[in-house]
């Protein structure tokens, strides 16, 4: 492991947000799956969920070499699948839909446990998602079209999600609990020996300043 290469995934790790999510409720196009990802990486979300159209559309799986190296993308069957645990943990549950209920982005405190849904590119968001969250927001629109590409609404409101959390110092101190850092730090350093551990059932060896395994 190269020292400098360490140093740069601890420091990303730092800043990871685990209260701050996306759940992608049908999203099928891996340009616009992908996209969000990169993202939620960019602005420190530790892992994104997704639930995958069954018909129409071939379905999507998470295969990208990029940023999905380092932003967890789970796999639900339904949306209830996650959005009753999120809310059993305290999140707002954020719907991008235009609707009479549908408040502007910026007005959202995006310092509380946030989970941002987005619906699928063509259709939207599904009705029983819709009755599910918390809160319908919308982007303010000034031209002839009235929704924007559904990884370009995502990036705008993580940023805005990003700049708030930031004035408020979340992301000045490390705030994943210690065993969650610990697992993940070694999957991002040694992905294969990560896996050849699950795979046998073992847990994973610890790893010195260096990021080499510790001698005993």
């Amino acid at each position: 492991m190269n020292p400098e290469r360490f140093a740069t995934l601890k420091k990303v790790l730092d800043k990871r947000q685990p209260d701050l999510t996306v759940v992608m409720d049908g999203v099928h196009k891996p340009h616009n799956f992908n996209a969000i990802i990169r993202t939620c990486d960019a602005v420190g979300v530790f892992e994104a969920h997704y639930i995958p159209v069954i018909e129409r559309y071939r379905e999507l799986t998470n295969t990208g070499k990029g940023s999905e190296k380092y932003v967890y993308a789970r796999r639900h069957d339904t949306f209830s699948d996650i959005s009753k645990p999120l809310k059993d943990q305290g999140y707002q549950l954020l719907a991008a839909h235009l609707s009479a209920e549908a408040v502007d982005f910026r007005d959202i405190d995006f310092t509380r446990p946030t989970a941002l849904v987005m619906g699928a590119e063509l259709e939207g968001l599904n009705p029983e998602t819709a009755q599910q969250v918390n809160q319908h927001v919308i982007i303010p629109m000034q031209g002839m079209v009235e929704s924007l590409n559904v990884s370009v609404a995502c990036a705008i409101m993580l940023y805005e999600a990003q700049r708030q959390r930031l004035a408020a110092g979340l992301y000045d101190n490390i705030r994943l609990d210690e065993e969650t850092y610990r697992k993940t730090l070694f999957e991002w350093c040694w992905p294969r020996i990560a896996e050849l551990c699950q795979q046998q059932g073992r847990d994973y060896p610890n790893l010195d300043e260096s990021g080499e395994f510790k001698s005993f």
